[in-house]
């Protein structure tokens, strides 16, 4: 048993407050929150954390693991573009080895910055090496490949066939592997799918119970595009050929109309939020305070490094609260809603269990240290965790009860190695693509 002694505790759970606590763990679980310094059960081994904060750890929602080697080699270009002129290019490139070492960087500035749980689009080949990275890891991961049956510029496709097989052949090899990996299927949006691809895709992940989880409605030339090509909007013809529910994450969702959004509401889609990504492109920015008026469960994710150009959920926390604030009011977006988003909703989407403190949920937590000078002060902590604090201030992260960050990296993965894998990785890819 694992005895968390003495911390301040921040639940997540709604109306929660946070107060001092102990928190005990048996079995990658929670099993017990008792009153500060209550007895030590004989045994137990005891991490003293007085003066810190305990919270669970963030779950981001959209992710690209595979772009991550990428940062800064696609900036200050329009989505389209940025796909067309570089980011597909880029991961036509990519072999095994370097979707590899770029999975393993990004993993590592999540589980640095307190992400325990990711859903994840990876490209049109290798994504084994993002589950192999992922699992020796110990990060918890939805992640798969991106489906595309169209031609694009790049040659970056497949034919349907092609594409829905080995999407099944790697469900049938990672979804519950372990506890902590599952297969989601992943079409890459609608302008890179055709219809059969679309159907077909609902039908085999919901035989598998896998999530679904794909891109819409991003950018204004995206949404013409899908209504030049099917004649109705982006999100109602997904949900035509199968893909909205409980079951499905759809990330952006920035150009909604209302039938859209009732839509999103009625099926229980869920939506991904990218905030700096949407920025950043120069797409807009989501709805979200009438996304949530409707009940519409809305989470929060960074997006890739090469639109971001981080992987950061107290970035992602800070931009989807003062994003809302000058159009519709300083309280549009309160700092415990948007840390629900960042940490319980987002664990809901995924199915994964965690997501906040209470009994019964696997202990993926986050040691806080709330004396960093840039965050120091004496206000309510959700809201230092949402307008203050950066990844400097995680000082552990346990996934399951596992310890997988200690005194600034994660263990069993050489700092030094990462970085000189991704150079040489990189070098190949720029070397393939011609850029």
């Amino acid at each position: 048993m694992l005895v968390y002694r003495g911390a301040t505790l921040i639940p997540c759970t709604p109306g929660s407050v946070p107060a001092r606590g102990d928190l005990h763990v048996e079995g990658g679980r929670i099993c017990a929150i008792l009153h500060p310094d209550a007895p030590i059960p004989a045994g137990a081994e005891v991490i003293d954390l007085r003066g810190r904060w305990l919270m669970p750890g963030f779950t981001q929602t959209h992710i690209h693991l595979v772009q991550t080697l990428f940062r800064g080699l696609a900036d200050d270009l329009p989505l389209l573009d940025w796909l067309r002129l570089r980011i597909w290019p880029f991961e036509k490139a990519h072999d095994e080895d370097s979707v590899y070492w770029s999975a393993r960087l990004g993993i590592t500035e999540l589980l640095l910055g307190g992400t325990t749980a990711i859903l994840d689009m990876a490209t049109v080949s290798h994504t084994d090496a993002v589950f192999a990275a992922a699992e020796e890891a110990g990060l918890r991961a939805a992640i798969g490949k991106a489906m595309m049956d169209r031609d694009n510029e790049a040659g970056l496709g497949e034919s349907t066939d092609r594409s829905l097989q080995s999407a099944v052949d790697l469900a049938e090899r990672w979804h519950h592997r372990t506890d902590r990996l599952r297969y989601a299927f992943a079409p890459r949006f609608v302008p890179s799918c055709s219809e059969t691809l679309l159907r077909q895709t609902a039908i085999e992940a919901r035989r598998r119970g896998c999530l679904l989880h794909t891109h819409a409605s991003e950018n204004k030339d995206e949404v013409a595009m899908v209504r030049q090509m099917t004649g109705t909007d982006n999100v109602t013809w997904l949900e035509e050929v199968g893909i909205a529910g409980p079951d499905v994450v759809l990330a952006h969702c920035v150009h909604l109309n209302e039938t859209e959004e009732d839509g999103l509401a009625r099926t229980d889609t869920t939506v991904a939020h990218c905030p700096s990504s949407n920025l950043k492109l120069a797409s807009g920015f989501a709805r979200v305070p009438e996304l949530l008026a409707k009940g519409i469960r809305v989470t929060l994710g960074a997006d890739g490094a090469p639109c971001n150009n981080r992987l950061d959920a107290f970035t992602e926390m800070r931009l989807a609260a003062l994003l809302q604030k000058p159009r519709l009011g300083a309280s549009a977006m309160e700092a415990g809603t948007v840390l629900q988003m960042a940490t319980r909703k987002g664990a809901e989407a995924l199915q994964t269990g965690a997501g906040c403190l209470e009994v019964g949920r696997p202990a993926d937590l986050v040691e806080i240290e709330p004396d960093v000078i840039s965050g120091w002060g004496g206000g309510d902590p959700h809201s230092a965790l949402v307008y203050a604090l950066t990844p400097a201030a995680v000082r552990r992260v346990w996934v399951g009860g596992e310890l997988r960050v200690e005194n600034g990296a994660v263990r069993g993965w050489d700092t030094a190695e990462t970085l000189e894998g991704c150079r040489q990785a990189l070098t190949r890819v720029r070397a393939r693509a011609g850029r």
